[in-house]
């Protein structure tokens, strides 16, 4: 797993959110820098962990003038209720079909197990990638260290 290259410009896209919206990452561009979290699967343990820590640390990627876009190949709905059972207040975009091609598009999608890996982006606000982690499935890291050094980044 090598994920895209660190000063290139990230593969622009536009996927639904939990709400039937579309989601355009340029439409960012000149405005904010995004943080992109992919991940494998919606109500799983790890996933949820992590989103909720998301969702509890906000108001910090907020600070940094930040937009907060998550992304997995689970269908619309299932963010919805999803988003909704856990009180996700940031987009859950659906990279449903075709089945996995942002993530494909980001070096990030595990043909075996059909799923996004656990993987994380800065992009400035010219569009260039300037920061990446990327994780083992289906272990997560320490969050908190995760979400430190992503802030770092901004």
């Amino acid at each position: 797993m090598t994920g895209l290259e660190l000063g290139g410009l990230a593969p622009d896209f536009t996927l639904r959110d939990q709400f039937g919206q579309d989601v355009t990452l340029s439409s960012f561009r000149g405005q904010k820098a995004v943080a992109i979290f992919f991940y494998p699967w919606a109500f799983s343990g790890v996933c949820t962990g992590e989103m909720a820590g998301i969702r509890d640390r906000l108001a910090e990627f907020l600070t940094f003038d930040t937009e907060v876009l998550a992304i997995s190949c689970d269908p619309v709905y299932s963010l919805r209720a999803f988003a909704d059972q856990d009180g996700l207040n940031f987009p859950l975009l659906s990279d449903f079909w075709p089945h996995g091609e942002v993530a494909r598009s980001y070096d990030v999608f595990d043909d075996t197990k059909g799923v996004a890996r656990r993987s994380s982006y800065v992009v400035d606000k010219e569009g260039v990638v300037r920061w990446s982690v990327h994780n083992a499935l289906p272990d997560g890291r320490d969050l908190d260290e995760h979400l430190k050094q992503l802030a770092a980044a901004l």
